[in-house]
């Protein structure tokens, strides 16, 4: 099976997407399961794992309504409240829904650098592994070193890194973002995405070869057993269209044993995510 594990559905409200600029007009519409499938086939993709783009409980109940209605969506990242008091009860609220694999709060976006390590944050994650539930982190990288102090407090808890922390490909910086991406993979808890690459370089002028060095220093901190592939489609056609988002992670596939292939383009999604064939196998 191979996954794609991160992409995004929504309908499209202003108010609720504030985040989509008026650089980004070709977002400013419905994104839904129809729209995606078609690519997923062109792709040579089978399954897929929808995440949140939007604080809200309403999000996570509509992203599982399309897990329920379309097979192909084989796992749901969804949003609850884990700094609320009644973090519990919201998760409670989903625990019995099988395609509910994790949960993920936009940190990018807090005015705080180091909001992942506020007690009643923390109160909340320490919730996750009871309900056998990931965290997607997604920070940028200034928030590297603390996301490295934040998962050394939860060494039982599965985390994964969406868009490799966004290193800053259109200025070509690297160095200091693989130094402190190794420290945050120095923890065997956490795996990554890579995805969202294109987004981060010049959108109307990148070359693969612009994503090479940041999807090299991955696989040097991750490994195989710990990398999975997502498209951020709808997002990444600010840059470039789903069929060629996903191909330039395959490319640099090719050049891997098969077996390591697999794992990034399916095996890791299923282990870390519990879903497909890895429903009840242990990480």
């Amino acid at each position: 099976m191979q996954i794609d594990a991160h992409q995004h559905f929504w309908r499209y409200q202003a108010d609720e997407y504030g985040w989509i600029g008026d650089t980004m007009q070709v977002l400013r519409r419905d994104f839904g399961p129809e729209d995606l499938e078609p690519l997923l086939d062109e792709a040579g993709f089978d399954r897929c794992v929808a995440v949140q783009a939007r604080q809200s409980l309403d999000e996570t109940r509509a992203l599982l309504a399309h897990a329920d209605g379309h097979p192909f969506i084989v796992g749901v990242v969804g949003w609850v409240d884990l700094a609320s008091e009644d973090a519990g009860t919201q998760l409670e609220a989903w625990a019995g829904h099988p395609k509910l694999v994790g949960v993920r709060h936009v940190v990018q976006d807090e005015p705080d650098d180091r909001f992942l390590l506020r007690p009643e944050f923390c109160r909340g994650i320490a919730l996750l592994e009871e309900f056998d539930l990931a965290y997607d982190i997604l920070i940028y990288p200034r928030h590297l070193q603390v996301a490295a102090e934040f998962v050394s407090r939860f060494p039982r808890q599965r985390f994964v890194l969406d868009h490799l922390a966004k290193p800053e490909i259109r200025h070509g910086r690297i160095r200091e973002w693989a130094r402190d991406l190794g420290r945050l993979a120095a923890h065997p808890h956490v795996c990554a995405k890579i995805s969202g690459l294109a987004t981060e370089a010049d959108w109307a002028t990148w070359r693969a070869d612009d994503l090479l060095p940041y999807m090299e220093a991955a696989w040097e901190c991750f490994g195989p057993d710990r990398l999975m592939v997502g498209s951020d489609w709808p997002v990444c056609t600010v840059a470039g269209d789903y069929a060629r988002t996903m191909r330039v992670a395959r490319d640099f596939l090719e050049t891997k044993p098969a077996e390591e292939q697999a794992m990034v383009l399916g095996g890791t999604a299923e282990r870390w995510y519990r879903c497909g064939s890895a429903l009840h196998s242990p990480w």
